[in-house]
């Protein structure tokens, strides 16, 4: 059987597709948004915060999808298979990073509402972020295939 790059089917519907596409998004506008605002806390460039403050709000709302494309992904390309070892630590770390990717935002919108800026220990939680989420992915990997047996 020979796959087409080009047919709908195989791109809307393989088994987990859309999560191993979606999960880049809340990855990548993390790890930009806490760039920014640890440069923007270093430099005091407002600037750099509102670009921070916009990517944190992207990268909460791309948790959304991603979290639900996940569960599908568990749902069908893996046939509902019981939650535990790596799949069980993958979950947590993601539905962990979820979560602080939300607080983190929440930090900022609360800040933007007062003229000042955020509390300094939201850094310490965006890089526990960054961490975890890269640990999630990383463990991803394993559930897919892409970083060995799936």
């Amino acid at each position: 059987m020979s796959l087409n790059p080009f047919d709908i089917n195989n791109t809307l519907l393989a088994k987990h597709a859309q999560h191993v596409v979606l999960i880049h998004f809340p990855i990548a506008l993390l790890i930009t948004a806490a760039a920014f605002d640890f440069i923007s806390q270093w430099t005091k460039r407002h600037g750099l915060a509102e670009a921070a403050y916009f990517n944190f709000l992207a990268a909460a709302i791309s948790t959304l999808p991603t979290l639900a494309t996940g569960f599908l992904a568990w749902r069908f390309a893996l046939e509902g298979q019981k939650v535990k070892g790596i799949l069980l630590e993958h979950i947590v770390l993601a539905w962990t990073s979820s979560l602080l990717i939300w607080l983190i935002w929440a930090i900022h919108f609360r800040a933007r509402r007062r003229p000042q800026m955020p509390p300094t220990y939201r850094l310490w939680i965006e890089l526990a972020a960054v961490a975890i989420i890269a640990l999630a992915g990383h463990l991803g990997g394993f559930l897919s295939g892409v970083n060995g047996p799936g």
